[in-house]
């Protein structure tokens, strides 16, 4: 926008010889065809008329006091536009003031009056002359015409101001206006656009709409302005700045030569600077920075803070504030790495894949906190290692575990002899990357102090939403994390902060079964164990019989870390063959494995337990994953005592009560003599007696155990059961289903009984266990009974 002075009132002739008059109708309207301006009714502005015809037009219209028609060509390059070379809505204009130049040019103030449509031009005139449509300004009143024409002032008189050397009276004219239409054509004049779209709000005569139009052209000439104002105002300040700092930095220059000091500590604070230069902090850590390292300069140099601030200033300039360019992920190749790293898990490998899409779509998103929970083992960091792979980002990794302090997610204070920052910086300073993937390790470790509660700290830095201003207390000053890709892993939830489990989503990684260890070891850990005994694949090797039996007899875990173990000192008896010379091979083979790591630890000693009545094969779920348990039962002669023994919890105990109330319940209908509770007391043991219990789960276990008991019939050695029994029969749901069916695959079991209520966790359960098992599912403990007693009474004992 640029402002025009006033023109004078008065009307003068123009000093050159006036032309010979032509005969134009007055129903007719004298055209002057214009380059590059668009006039606006109510405005005054000048043009310059330099072409034969237009001078000729404009001496006319003054001569006989007639009004023209200033008309926009659509091409500024032709030379004498015709009718075709222009566009079709003119401004009727009064010719204010004619004057001539020192150098021949002729200029005409016009005063717009109305909008015109050309209709058709005369033929045979020396210029251009045509009959016009009057097209009236519209007076149509409403709120939305108010509301716009209050915000289209507002707008423009915010521009006015902008500009540098405003006159006030083009501010006062603003807001004199009182016409929603003059208003729109006043500021459209004053906009800098191009005359096209100038002419395409002329020829509006919708008020709403050419409302609308002006305004958006404003807002986005405002944003220019305001920016080009910014810029203007931080280069001055800048200059200003820099000038001062190098004025006085060569006076205390000057001071340190007359008083001998060397140069050494000038130099020092120059490559400080220099240094936070291109550090690219954002400006409140640059500011910061700069305050330090004043501060550092006026400080003697055997001053006991001097090496504080000096270290702080090293921590600021070496932490990767700049993000660097994102990389875009290929998906592919994630898929491709997580299967060349883990073998199975095929459900979180694709929630992984599904993460990294996500992420690849809209990186500058909001990603979910992935929280990987399952046994020790199963795979969880390297998954963490795998992500990272695949987004092709540095992996850094945070331990968590034993973290007692607060201080150690969010730093020590400087105020402190040897503080630091805390974990979180630490970890993106190893990493030097703002954009790492950061595993937050055991994450169920944490514990709480008089310190402070870490967990609490945690809070922030795994929220989306907070940690894009995290505050470390030895920074002081905020980092951005949200570009940080945080992955936790725990093997329980149980000690995690309901808030810190509502911030991250929460994936599970059961054990693995019998035949996926298998696989795993033959894949990787074998690999493994080679390269660290320093053996090659020709050198030595397991028979898969053999990493079978290790699997069955020498571990018992849902992971594989003891597995590589075993398979870790088979190998080494392997590498002492090949150190001695005795064998240029070595093949371990089922038969050499006794020699090697001993007889079995462990065997299966399901049919040996279950192979009398009374005993029944429970599933239990550890915080290292599922396991089976037997619930014992017995009778002796007695008074109907019930006793418990095997570390039970009041929860467990309370199970087989309710078992015991049901079995009695149920005489009748299970063929029990009642006087058989009277005269014996019933004894419920639970082995592995050393290991506390506790739960709902074993109550099916339980009523099976006792039924077995007292029906003097066993239970099917090849079946395992789960489940809560309430008073009326009725089997309850429980949890942990998933790692109870993978405990009992790998335990060798052919049949699994579960609650029906259960079936939702059904696609949880891996593939493989699946495939092995036989899923009964129980609504009442009747179902349990039919499914679990076998038909004929055992020779041995004689029901009572």
């Amino acid at each position: 926008m640029s402002a025009i002075s006033e023109p004078p009132a008065s009307v003068s002739s123009h000093a050159g010889a006036p032309t010979e008059s032509v005969p134009i109708p007055k129903d007719a309207l004298i055209i002057v065809p214009v380059r590059n301006t668009v006039l606006f009714p109510g405005v005054v502005a000048p043009i310059t008329v330099a072409r034969p015809k237009s001078i000729a037009a404009a001496q006319q219209a003054l001569r006989e006091q007639r009004s023209i028609g200033i008309l926009l060509q659509r091409n500024a390059e032709v030379e004498d536009p015709g009718r075709d070379d222009l566009y079709r809505i003119c401004t009727i204009a009064n010719i204010v003031r004619y004057i001539t130049g020192p150098d021949e040019t002729h200029h005409i103030i016009c005063q717009g009056v109305q909008r015109a449509r050309v209709l058709d031009y005369l033929p045979g005139t020396p210029f251009l002359a045509a009959r016009v449509l009057h097209i009236p300004e519209p007076t149509t009143s409403s709120p939305e015409i108010e509301a716009r024409f209050l915000n289209l002032r507002r707008q423009a008189i915010e521009a006015i101001q902008l500009l540098p050397q405003t006159p006030p009276e083009l501010i006062a004219a603003f807001e004199a206006t009182t016409s929603p239409a003059a208003l729109a054509d006043l500021a459209t004049s004053y906009m800098d656009i191009k005359p096209q779209e100038k002419q395409e709000i002329l020829e509006t005569i919708d008020l709403s709409l050419r409302m609308e139009k002006v305004s958006a052209h404003l807002a986005e000439r405002l944003e220019v302005l305001r920016l080009t104002n910014e810029i203007g105002q931080k280069t001055r300040a800048a200059f200003d700045e820099r000038q001062r700092e190098a004025i006085l930095r060569e006076q205390m220059a000057t001071i340190q030569r007359q008083l001998g000091e060397g140069d050494g500590k000038a130099q020092e604070v120059a490559e400080l600077n220099e240094a936070i230069a291109k550090a690219q902090m954002p400006p409140e850590a640059e500011s910061q920075a700069r305050k330090e390292v004043r501060r550092y300069e006026r400080m003697p140099e055997a001053a006991a803070e001097a090496g504080m601030v000096r270290s702080y200033l090293d921590w600021l300039i070496d932490l990767p504030w700049s993000l660097p360019p994102e990389k875009t992920i290929d998906i592919p190749e994630a898929r491709r790495i997580l299967d060349e790293d883990h073998f199975g898990l095929e459900k979180i490998k694709s929630r992984i894949v599904e993460y990294l899409a996500v992420r690849k779509l809209a990186p500058q998103g909001k990603a979910p906190i992935l929280c990987f929970v399952g046994p020790p083992g199963v795979g969880k960091t390297s998954l963490g290692q795998s992500i990272a792979r695949a987004m092709d980002r540095p992996f850094v990794r945070v331990s968590l575990g034993g973290v007692h302090d607060e201080a150690e997610i969010r730093g020590h204070r400087r105020t402190y002899i040897g503080a630091l920052p805390g974990n979180i910086i630490q970890a993106i300073k190893k990493a030097g990357s703002r954009n790492c993937v950061m595993m937050f390790d055991e994450i169920d470790k944490m514990g709480r102090g008089i310190q402070g509660d870490p967990s609490a700290a945690m809070l922030e830095v795994l929220d989306p939403e907070q940690n894009s201003t995290f505050r470390d207390n030895y920074l002081g000053v905020p980092f951005d994390l949200s570009h940080v890709v945080f992955i936790a892993t725990a093997n329980m939830l149980d000690t995690v902060p309901g808030p810190l489990q509502d911030r991250m989503e929460i994936i599970s990684l059961p054990g693995y079964t019998e035949d996926e260890k298998l696989e795993i070891a033959r894949r990787y850990l074998v690999r493994r164990q080679l390269e660290a005994n320093g053996l090659k694949p020709e050198q030595a090797e397991i028979e898969v019989e053999a990493l079978r039996l290790i699997i069955r007899g020498y571990t018992r875990e849902a992971g594989v870390r003891s597995l590589e173990r075993e398979i870790g000192r088979a190998l080494r008896r392997a590498a002492v063959q090949i150190a001695e010379g005795s064998s240029n091979k070595v093949t371990l083979t089922v038969k050499d494995l006794t020699a090697v790591l001993g007889p079995p630890r462990f065997e299966g000693e399901i049919a040996m337990r279950t192979s009398v009545p009374g005993v029944a094969t429970g599933l239990a779920w550890t915080p290292v994953g599922g396991d089976i348990l037997f619930i014992e039962a017995t009778r002796v002669p007695g008074k109907g005592a019930l006793i418990l023994t095997g570390q039970l919890g009041d929860v467990m105990r309370e199970s087989a009560q309710a078992a015991l109330t049901l079995a009695k319940s149920r005489a009748s209908q299970l063929g029990i003599e009642p006087s058989l509770f009277e005269k014996s007391d019933i004894h419920v043991h639970v082995p592995a007696g050393a290991t506390p219990k506790d739960g709902p789960s074993a109550g099916v276990a339980m009523f099976t155990a006792l039924a077995s008991l007292l029906t003097n019939r066993t239970v099917r050695s090849d079946t395992a059961m789960t489940g809560e029994i309430s008073l009326r029969g009725l089997v309850l749901p429980v949890g942990g289903i998933k790692e109870k069916v993978v405990a009992a695959a790998a335990a060798g079991l052919a049949r699994v009984m579960l609650p029906a209520r259960n079936r939702r966790d059904f696609d949880e359960i891996p593939q493989g266990a699946r495939d092995k098992l036989e899923f009964i599912w129980l609504d009442r403990v009747d179902d349990a009974i039919a499914e679990a007693l076998e038909d004929g009474r055992h020779a041995d004992v004689a029901a009572k």
